[in-house]
C-alpha cells in the first residue's frame, strides 16, 4: 500500500505522482491519497524522468481535473486516479458515461467549483485603505466553499490590475502590488476592513436596480446565499426593499394602467417581435423586466475601467440580463493601442465571466499568435456584454441580439472607448462593426479596409472567429480563415509601426 500526501490543491504533484503509479502499474485499491504535506524527494522524482510509457488521456480530462483540483473534498485525488486508470485501462470513453459513479462525481465537483468561482467574481467587495502616504490599497474578505484563491487571483489581476489590493478568505489570501501576486495564509473575517464610502455607491446601486415585482426570495438565496450577506454591504438594504415591495408593485401596475388608458399598442408593434416594457420577456415567466431599455442609468459618474467593470455586473438595460449567468465586461491593458470588439458573450464567456475564452476566443489567440499579435496588448470586449442563447435541450445555443439590445447596452461600449482612447479598432464581426459604424455597414463588402472613425485613427473590420468555426465546406473555410488571417496581419503590421514610431 502506498501512502501520497498532497497539498490542498497540489495538481501539479498529484499529476506527476499519478504517472509515477500508473507507469508502475499501481492499481487505486493499493494508494491512499490524503491532504498533507508531500512526502516524495528529489529522488523520486529524477527516478521519475527517466521512466517512459504511453499514458494519453482525453484533453477533457485534464481540464476536468485540473478544475477538481480546487475542490475541498480530500478525496478527489483518489477519484481522479482511479478514473484515470480506467481511462488508461480499457474504457477510454468512461467520460461519455455520465452515469458512472467516478465521473458523476468529478463532474458534480467541477460544477461545485465553477459555482463558487461564479460567486466570488460576483460577491468580492473591496474596501478602500489608506497608508500613511495617502496611497490606496483596497482589501476584500471571502468565504469561498473551496480553496479557490489561486483559480481565481489572475481574474482579479486582469480585472483590477491598476489597484494594488488584498483579497482574504479562510484558506488562503493573494496581494497584488502592481507587479505580482503573492500568497499568504487565510485569515479570520475580524481582521478584514469593515466599510468605507464605496460601500454609498453599491448601496445606491442595488435600491436602483431592484425590481419588486420579480421579487423570488428562495431563487435569491440560492444566488445569493445567507453566509456572503456579511460581506455585501447592499444585502443590508434587502430586508426594508422586501417590506416596501407591495407597495411598489402596487404603483407600478398604478402607472402602467394610467399609461394604457393614454394610448393603446398599435399593431405593428405587437407583430414585430420587439417586447415593451411590461411586457413579457425572455425569461418566459410573462412578469414585467422593467428595463429602461438603455444601459445609461447605469453608467458611474466617475469613469474608470474599474469602476465600470464593477457597475455593469448590475446592468439592467435590457432584457438579456434575466436569463445571463453574469455581465461579461472587456479586459486587458488600460493603455492598450488596440481594441477588439466582438458581438457577445458565448457559453464558455457567460461560464467564466470573461471575454473570448470560449472556442471562438482560443482560435482568435491562436491565429493572433501566428501572425505576431501579442493578445496582451490588446483590450477585448463584445458590443453586447450579456450571453443571449436559446435552450435545446441541457445546451444553450447562440441567439443573434437585436438592434434593440445592442442599444441598450451601446453606452458601455462607447464609455470603454472613450476610457482607453485606442490607435486601432478591429470589428470583429457585422454587429460590432454596425454597432460602431453604423446600422448600413457591411462586412462583406469593406472587410479588411482601413478606416478613420470617431472612436480611433485607425479602423477595421472583419469577420468574427466564431463564423470560421461554423463554415462546413473544408474548402470555404480555409479560403475564409486565410482572409481572416490575412486581415490580423495588418493589424499586426500597423501595431508594429506604432511602436516604433
Amino acid at each position: 500500500m502506498e501512502t501520497v500526501r498532497l497539498q490542498q490543491t497540489d495538481f501539479a504533484t498529484w499529476r506527476r505522482e499519478a504517472r509515477r503509479l500508473l507507469i508502475s502499474k499501481v492499481p487505486p485499491s493499493e494508494v491512499v491519497w490524503s491532504d498533507g504535506e508531500v512526502l516524495f524527494g528529489s529522488s523520486q522524482s529524477t527516478e521519475l524522468e527517466g521512466m517512459q510509457g504511453d499514458l494519453r488521456v482525453p484533453k477533457e480530462f485534464l481540464s476536468l481535473a485540473k478544475l477538481v483540483a480546487f475542490h475541498r473534498d480530500a478525496e478527489k485525488w483518489s477519484v481522479l486516479y482511479r478514473t484515470l486508470w480506467r481511462l488508461t485501462h480499457d474504457e477510454p470513453h468512461l467520460l461519455d458515461i455520465t452515469v458512472d459513479d467516478d465521473t458523476r462525481r468529478l463532474i458534480d465537483m467541477s460544477k461545485s467549483v465553477r459555482r463558487d468561482v461564479h460567486k466570488m467574481h460576483a460577491f468580492v467587495r473591496f474596501r478602500k485603505l489608506l497608508g500613511e502616504h495617502g496611497d490606496e490599497h483596497f482589501v476584500a474578505w471571502h468565504r469561498p466553499d473551496h480553496p479557490i484563491v489561486r483559480h481565481v487571483a489572475g481574474f482579479f489581476r486582469e480585472r483590477f490590475g491598476v489597484q494594488r489590493w488584498t483579497i482574504l478568505t479562510p484558506d488562503e489570501s493573494v496581494t497584488w502590488d502592481g507587479e505580482r501576486l503573492t500568497f499568504s495564509p487565510g485569515v479570520p473575517q475580524r481582521m478584514a476592513p469593515q466599510a468605507d464610502e464605496i460601500e454609498a455607491m453599491w448601496k445606491t446601486y442595488y435600491a436602483s436596480i431592484f425590481n419588486p415585482a420579480r421579487v423570488k426570495v428562495r431563487a435569491m438565496k440560492k444566488e445569493m446565499p445567507d453566509r456572503h450577506w456579511a460581506t455585501l454591504p447592499e444585502a443590508e438594504l434587502i430586508d426594508d426593499l422586501l417590506r416596501q415591495a407591495p407597495q411598489r408593485v402596487e404603483e407600478m401596475v398604478k402607472r402602467a394602467r394610467a399609461n394604457q388608458s393614454r394610448a393603446s399598442v398599435s399593431s405593428s408593434a405587437l407583430f414585430s417581435g420587439q417586447a415593451t416594457r411590461g411586457e413579457k420577456g425572455p425569461s418566459g415567466d410573462g412578469v414585467a423586466c422593467e428595463t429602461p431599455w438603455t444601459a445609461r442609468p447605469f453608467i458611474p459618474a466617475k469613469r474608470e475601467l474599474p469602476m465600470l467593470a464593477e457597475a455593469a455586473k448590475v446592468c439592467k438595460g435590457c432584457d438579456l440580463y434575466c436569463n445571463a449567468t453574469q455581465t461579461v465586461f472587456g479586459e486587458g491593458p488600460l493603455d492598450a493601442q488596440i481594441v477588439m470588439v466582438g458581438e457577445q458573450p458565448g457559453d464558455s464567456e457567460d461560464l467564466e465571466g470573461r471575454p473570448f475564452v470560449g472556442p471562438a476566443g482560443q482560435l482568435l489567440d491562436e491565429i493572433m499568435q501566428r501572425v505576431g499579435l501579442p493578445r496582451n496588448l490588446v483590450y477585448v470586449t463584445n458590443a453586447v456584454k450579456h450571453f443571449k442563447f436559446e435552450p435545446r435541450g441541457k445546451r444553450r445555443i447562440h441567439a443573434k441580439p437585436t438592434a434593440r439590445e445592442i442599444s441598450a447596452c451601446r453606452p458601455w461600449l462607447e464609455a470603454e472607448l472613450q476610457i482607453i482612447k485606442p490607435k486601432m479598432l478591429v470589428c470583429l464581426g457585422a454587429t460590432a462593426a454596425q454597432s460602431l459604424l453604423g446600422r448600413d455597414f457591411r462586412v462583406t463588402k469593406s472587410r479588411g479596409q482601413v478606416m478613420t472613425t470617431e472612436w480611433a485613427p485607425w479602423t477595421i473590420a472583419t469577420i468574427h472567429p466564431s463564423a470560421l468555426l461554423r463554415i462546413p465546406d473544408r474548402a470555404l473555410k480555409e479560403n475564409t480563415m486565410a482572409e481572416f488571417e490575412s486581415d490580423l496581419k495588418l493589424v499586426a503590421k500597423h501595431l508594429a509601426k506604432l511602436r516604433a514610431a
